[in-house]
C-alpha cells in the first residue's frame, strides 16, 4: 500500500442495472474506510461483483455517486485513480507467455509513461510483493502454465506491486489450499494495517469473519446489515441473507457457523 492518508470511500444512494428492467443494485449507502478490511458477503447473484466494479470505475451507477476522499471519480485524473484503485480479479484471462515475475512488474504500470521500461526500483517492488506472497518459486514460470490457486496468489503480487490506496478483491480465497488461504488473509491485514482499505467479496461466512473489521451483508442488491463484524455478523442476519436458518459462535477466538 501506499504511504498516504488514511482514505475513505463512499458511496451515496447508488443504483445501478444491466438493463432498464431491473436494478442489481438498490438506494446502496455506504462508508468505507483506509486502515480497514471490509468484507462483502452475500449468496451468488446479491450484487457484490457488481459493486466491486462499481467502485473500479469499470461500471457507472445509474445513480448517486461514489466519493473517494470526499471528490467525484471525475475530480481525479485517470492517472491518479490507476495508482489508487487495484484490483485481484477472480479469474483472467492468461497473459501469453509471461513469466511470474515479467507479469507481477506489470503492477508498476501506473507508474510509468507511455513505453518506458521499468526502472530497477520498479522491479526491486515487484520483487517484493513476489516474496510477500511467497511465489518466488514460480518467479520464472510462464503465467498459463500455473494452476487457478496459483495464478490467483501471482495475481495478488501483482497488485501488490501497484500499492494502491485501495486493494478491491473478488472472491480471493477461492481455488485456493488452507495454507495460501491462509497467506492471502494475511496479506490483507497488512494491507489495511498499512492504512489501505482493503474491500474483498465473498460468499464464506468463514472466510468472511477470519479476516474483515467491517462487514456489508447483501442481498437481491440490497444492504440488509453494515457495520462492525461484532455487531452484523449475528445468526439472525446470515439467516435473513442466506435464506435459511444460520447460528453463530465464537469458538477459541474464531467464528463457527452453524447450520439452524
Amino acid at each position: 500500500m501506499s504511504a498516504t492518508a488514511k482514505i475513505t470511500l463512499t458511496l451515496e444512494g447508488i443504483g445501478f442495472g444491466y438493463d432498464r428492467e431491473r436494478n442489481v443494485l438498490q438506494a446502496l449507502d455506504l462508508t468505507l474506510y483506509g486502515g480497514e478490511v471490509t468484507a462483502i458477503l452475500g449468496p451468488n447473484g446479491s450484487g457484490k461483483t457488481t459493486l466491486l466494479q462499481l467502485l473500479l470505475g469499470r461500471l457507472s451507477p445509474r445513480h448517486g455517486s461514489i466519493l473517494i476522499n470526499g471528490k467525484t471519480r471525475a475530480d481525479h485524473t485517470r492517472s491518479e485513480l490507476s495508482r489508487l484503485i487495484g484490483l485481484v480479479a477472480q479469474e483472467e484471462e492468461a497473459p501469453f507467455e509471461f513469466t511470474v515475475s515479467e507479469y507481477v512488474v506489470m503492477g508498476r504500470a501506473p507508474y510509468l509513461a507511455m513505453l518506458e521500461m521499468p526502472t530497477d526500483e520498479d522491479y526491486q517492488i515487484a520483487g517484493q510483493a513476489i516474496d510477500q506472497i511467497g511465489v518466488r518459486s514460480l518467479a520464472e514460470r510462464t503465467v498459463p502454465s500455473l494452476s487457478g490457486g496459483e495464478r490467483q496468489m501471482v495475481r495478488l503480487a501483482r497488485a501488490l506491486a501497484q500499492q494502491p490506496s485501495i486493494l478491491l478483491l473478488d472472491e480471493p480465497t477461492n481455488h485456493l489450499d488452507l495454507s495460501n488461504r491462509g497467506r492471502v488473509l494475511s496479506v490483507m491485514r497488512e494491507s489495511a494495517a498499512a492504512g489501505g482499505a482493503v474491500i474483498f467479496t465473498t460468499h464464506d461466512p468463514a472466510a468472511a469473519a477470519a479476516v474483515a473489521r467491517r462487514m456489508v451483508l447483501l442481498r437481491d442488491g440490497q444492504v440488509l446489515a453494515a457495520g462492525p463484524v461484532d455487531e452484523v455478523f449475528t445468526g439472525k442476519n446470515l439467516s435473513a441473507v442466506y435464506g435459511t436458518p444460520l447460528r453463530v459462535r465464537r469458538v477459541e477466538g474464531e467464528w463457527v457457523v452453524l447450520g439452524g
